[in-house]
C-alpha cells in the first residue's frame, strides 16, 4: 500500500513540475526578431483592422476613432508615455491579444502570434523622433 501511495505522489509531483516548465517556457518565451518583412505584415494588418480608429498616421483620429471614449491611443505621442504600455513592447502585444476593458480596443487574439508582434512593432514606430525636415 505505502508504494501505491509513494507512486501517486511522485507522480502529482511531476505532473506539477511539466505543468510549471510548460507555464514559465511559455511566459518566458522572447518575441520575434524585428524584421522589415514583420514590419511591412504589421503595417498591413494595421492598415486594414487599427486605421479605422487610430487613424492612417497613428494619432487616434481616424473616422470611427473620433466618436469613441474613451478616444483611440495616439500612438505619435512619446512611448514612455503610453498608458498601458509605459514603454513596453511586450505590454503593446499584450493589449493587441487581449484588449483593454470597458473601451474600443478589442483583443486580436484571432491572429497568429507571430501577426500581433508584427503590429506591436508597427505601431511602437509612430512614437519614434521624426527627422526633422531640411529648409
Amino acid at each position: 500500500m505505502k508504494k501505491w501511495v509513494l507512486m501517486l505522489v511522485m507522480i502529482g509531483c511531476l505532473s506539477l513540475f511539466v505543468a510549471f516548465g510548460i507555464a514559465f517556457s511559455q511566459a518566458a518565451k522572447a518575441p520575434p526578431e524585428k524584421t522589415s518583412e514583420l514590419l511591412a505584415m504589421g503595417k498591413k494588418l494595421y492598415e486594414q483592422n487599427c486605421s479605422p480608429c487610430h487613424a492612417p498616421g497613428g494619432d487616434g483620429k481616424g473616422p470611427l476613432g473620433t466618436v469613441l471614449k474613451p478616444p483611440p491611443r495616439d500612438f505619435n505621442l512619446p512611448f514612455d508615455q503610453w498608458t498601458h504600455a509605459k514603454g513596453d513592447l511586450k505590454k503593446v502585444f499584450d493589449v493587441i491579444s487581449k484588449g483593454i476593458p470597458n473601451t474600443a480596443m478589442v483583443k486580436w487574439d484571432q491572429l497568429s502570434e507571430r501577426e500581433r508582434w508584427g503590429m506591436t512593432y508597427f505601431v511602437v514606430e509612430f512614437a519614434k523622433p521624426k527627422t526633422p525636415t531640411k529648409k
